[in-house]
């Protein structure tokens, strides 16, 4: 199967899943209890106001008729507008999504960039004292909560040892960047803004252990499973008596074979890093879509809530399209029985 064909394919799911996830999130958001036009007018507002209110957000027609609406606009890329801040929910999405898409590319980073390894030493030294500390701190990652674990480091590094920042991107007295993409660290290495670059390192590394940790977890497991299952394939120990090195069979031929089923959990986790950057952008005051939503979720505002879903969702659904067409690149075998 082409390329094309399979592009297609996958962007045909990915209408369904974005439809589902609007339906879905247009029922949860109605059986909320509370009406967001008297949290708009006020206590104090008349019944006649609050009505007139809801007549002018469209908050008294049937819920298909709103359903309607709201996918009307969606299929011509509107989100609706914000009921809190009176602007298009994608302009309020477009401004707080790169300093939650450089958080989670940062998280996913540091839970690749230490999980493989670690995956990698624990099959090598299965059952061995290597393999414990590893195994303990995969479990650690996956059942730690992110909010215990933020405040943690905050009281640790930033309330005791005085070392690392505990909110925000940038500190007063420094400006951002010259916006390119709307990643500092990117942005001010583009620019050559050495103290920018500095400061939105410092201010990234807790929050970014913070949501990664978990994920570090997961993908040491994952590792270590391939590993072991290529551990003990016959080209390892044909490898091996053939006198190659160790390490060079271990790292040359079975970690790349291992790396294949690892790409899916890979994919899947950036989702989950950008659902999850909710609650840690909201314990260390990132200004990223996490606080936008909580506050929207707060004042019962639909429409951001409700683009908010869709904008991850989407999101999600790429890197998992993504996900397949690297895969049919490292194993064109997947490509024929597609």
């Amino acid at each position: 199967m082409s390329f094309s064909r399979i592009i297609v394919k996958r962007l045909l799911g990915l209408i369904l899943v974005v439809l589902g996830v609007s339906i879905i999130t247009f029922i949860v958001s109605h059986l909320i209890p509370g009406d967001p036009a008297r949290l708009i007018a006020g206590d104090r507002a008349t019944d006649e106001i609050v009505a007139n209110l809801r007549h002018t957000l469209g908050l008294d027609q049937p819920l298909p008729v709103q359903y309607w609406r709201y996918l009307s606009g969606l299929v011509h890329g509107d989100l609706g507008t914000s009921i809190r801040t009176s602007r298009p929910v994608l302009e309020d999405l477009k401004a707080f999504f790169p300093a939650t898409m450089e958080l989670a590319l940062v998280a996913l980073f540091f839970a690749t960039l230490v999980g493989i390894p670690l995956g990698v030493l624990s099959a090598v030294y299965r059952n061995k004292f290597v393999d414990q500390i590893v195994r303990t701190i995969s479990v650690s990652g996956i059942s730690t909560p992110a909010f215990w674990l933020g405040l943690s480091l905050i009281v640790l590094f930033y309330g005791r040892l005085h070392l690392l920042p505990g909110s925000g991107r940038l500190p007063d007295g420094i400006d951002p960047p010259t916006s390119i993409s709307g990643f500092y660290i990117l942005d001010s290495l583009l620019t050559g803004n050495r103290p920018a670059l500095i400061s939105s390192l410092r201010h990234i590394i807790l929050p970014a252990f913070t949501l990664g940790f978990v994920h570090l977890g997961v993908v040491a497991r994952q590792i270590r499973s391939s590993m072991l299952e290529q551990l003990n394939e016959d080209y390892i120990r044909t490898s091996r008596a053939n006198g190659l090195a160790k390490w060079t069979v271990i790292l040359r031929h079975a970690l790349p074979n291992a790396l294949i089923p690892s790409v899916t959990v890979l994919g899947l986790a950036m989702g989950d890093l950008l659902y999850g950057a909710v609650l840690t952008e909201t314990v260390f005051a990132w200004p990223g879509m996490g606080a936008y939503v909580v506050n929207s979720i707060q004042a019962l505002d639909f429409p951001a809530v409700m683009g908010f879903a869709v904008l991850v969702s989407f999101a999600y659904v790429l890197v998992n399209l993504a996900v397949d067409l690297l895969y049919m690149v490292i194993d064109p075998r997947i490509r024929e029985v597609s």
